[in-house]
Formats: C-alpha cells, structure tokens, sequence
C-alpha cells in the first residue's frame, strides 16, 4: 500500500542521511568489497534484500499516467430483410465481449449491399464494432445492385389487347402500370425510381411479364382480339 512504500522510502532516506549507516551500506563486507555496487558504482541501492531503486521508483513514478487499454476488434454478422434495406432503421445486437454480455443499437444504412462491412466506433469502450450485413431473399423482388426485378402474370389476351395492372412497390405504395397493347410475351416494363436507395437516388423497378392462356375464354375478347388483328 501507499503507507508501506511510503516508509521503506523514508527508511531508505534515513540510511543515505545517516554516514556510518551509509558506510554500512556502501561496504556490508569487512574487507572493503561491496557485491551490490553500492552508491559508487552504478547507484545500485541493496540493503539487507531490499532494493532500494525499486522503492524510489515505485513512489516517484506513482503520479504517472496510466497506460491506455488497448482496442479490441469485434466482429459479428446480422440479416437484415429487403424492407430494412429500402427503410434503414436500427437493429439490436447482444454478443459475448471480453466484458460479458453487451447489448447495443446500430444503424442499418439505406441500400446497404448484400455482404458488406460496415465499422461502428464508440459503442463499445475501448472496442470496434465490425458488423456485417446479409440480406435474406425476397418473395417478389430480386435484387440486382439498386434495382428490382418482379414476375408479374397476366392474361396472354391482355397482352395482345392491352391493359392496365396494379403493382405494389418495395414501397408500399400500389401503382397502376399499363400494359400496352400487342405486348411481346417476355417483355419487361421498368418504373423508374422504384427500386432501392443508391448513391445518387433509387434504381428501377422492373416488371417481367409472364403470360398464360386463361380457362375459359369470354367471347367480347376474342371478337377484341380479331378487331385487333384487323386493325
């Protein structure tokens, strides 16, 4: 303790202020040899087992700064969902530390890409936090860099006679989309700004076009259709 280096200090200094205790100290042996060094040779300080330059060190070098703990990595991964891509939001993370259990909250960056690693600093002491993200799969919307690719199916008859068809968007918002008449089957229509957050924007929303022939077929399209053909 403070108390104890304090008084080896002080008895330190009692011997060295002594001179027949220093002459003891400076040559313990009858005949003058001194196997410590004594105070001439190399200020080596012993007495009696007892260091002395470690007792002044541990006094004087008390009031010195601590030295600062060293940064620890740590590295998790999470997945996030194609809404939380488009929104952003915040996520909860708990995970085994050197310090137990640590719960923290992290930002999910808008678009953010499939695999990315993404560093958080600060909210960990003494730590930095790399996180990274995945991106489950999507029933309606596959993800090609910002933008969106949808299968849409549709009557082979509205694609010859044109129509109009409700899409609902990454969004949430429903849009009318219309399908001009005589459509190619296979043919993709794009929505601009529809898709994911990017740099400079959002990607675009495209709808594939799958057609099929119905059950039954209503007599005012097929006449529809011969008008078509005529026309």
């Amino acid at each position: 303790g403070d108390t104890a280096t304090f008084q080896r200090v002080q008895e330190a200094y009692d011997i060295l202020s002594d001179p027949q205790k220093k002459q003891e100290y400076d040559n313990p042996n009858p005949f003058g040899h001194n196997p410590g060094g004594g105070f001439p040779g190399g200020f080596q300080f012993h007495m009696n087992g007892m260091n002395l330059n470690d007792i002044f060190g541990q006094f004087f070098n008390q009031g010195q700064r601590p030295q600062q703990p060293r940064m620890q990595t740590l590295k998790t991964s999470i997945w996030v969902t194609l809404e939380q891509v488009y929104n952003g939001g915040e996520q909860m993370l708990r995970f085994q530390t050197i310090n137990g259990l640590q719960t923290v909250k992290i930002d999910v960056p808008r678009g953010v890409e499939h695999g990315a690693n993404l560093r958080y600093d600060g909210l960990i002491p003494n730590s930095i936090l790399i996180v990274e993200f995945r991106v489950h799969e999507h029933e309606r919307f596959e993800r090609r860099g910002a933008d969106l690719y949808s299968h849409v199916d549709i009557d082979i008859f509205d694609l010859i006679v044109g129509t109009t068809v409700k899409f609902e968007t990454i969004s949430d918002k429903t849009l009318d989309v219309t399908v001009p008449a005589k459509t190619q089957p296979g043919n993709m229509l794009r929505i601009p700004n529809e898709g994911l957050p990017k740099k400079n924007g959002f990607g675009d929303q495209y709808i594939l076009l799958n057609p099929f022939i119905p059950d039954t077929i209503d007599s005012s399209i097929t006449d529809s259709i011969l008008r078509t053909r005529k026309s």
